[in-house]
């Protein structure tokens, strides 16, 4: 069993999470098995803890790694799809492997394409998810208030923008 309670985790649905402890359970008349009873953005989860279920959690990004993140949101952002469809269908690859960095890339480059006109429903709400998960992970990696995290990533993401509008 790689977690223990008390542990942040982030879940590659729910986000960021924390081990409340470990449970046996018989879920859905299967035998039992163990589960990771996981609280994540006011909703509780049961993660097997078995390699396939405990295979999508991972560990909250580390403090002293926030600077390459800073790094990579105030980088050159990647031209997404200009079909709406593929786009959506791209974003949702690159969110899917499940690291930091792809989700700071995404946050980036969706930010990007709202800075020459205003963006479709779908790619704001896209944006409005991924960066409240960004920020929800910012804030326990860094150990500072969701508040606090948004205004840093809003600072890098408009520095961003000053740096690469053409």
């Amino acid at each position: 069993m790689q977690y223990k309670a008390g542990d942040f985790i982030v879940h590659p649905v729910y986000g960021v999470g924390n081990i409340l402890r470990l449970e046996e359970k018989r879920l859905a008349e299967d035998q039992l098995r163990w589960y990771y009873v996981v609280t994540a953005d006011k909703s509780t989860i049961w993660v097997p803890v078995d390699e396939a279920g405990a295979a999508g959690l991972r560990d909250v990004t580390l403090k002293r790694d926030l600077e390459r993140y800073r790094r990579v949101l105030q980088g050159r952002p990647t031209l997404l799809e200009r079909d709406h469809n593929k786009r959506r269908l791209e974003i949702h690859e690159r969110v899917k492997r499940g690291s930091f960095q792809s989700l700071c890339e995404v946050v980036r480059d969706l930010s990007a394409l709202a800075w020459n006109k205003p963006l479709g429903e779908n790619d704001a709400s896209s944006l409005k998810r991924l960066q409240a998960s960004l920020c929800r992970e910012w804030a326990a990696a860094a150990d500072i208030s969701i508040p606090e995290a948004t205004a840093e990533i809003q600072a890098l993401l408009l520095a961003a923008s000053q740096t690469h509008k053409a």
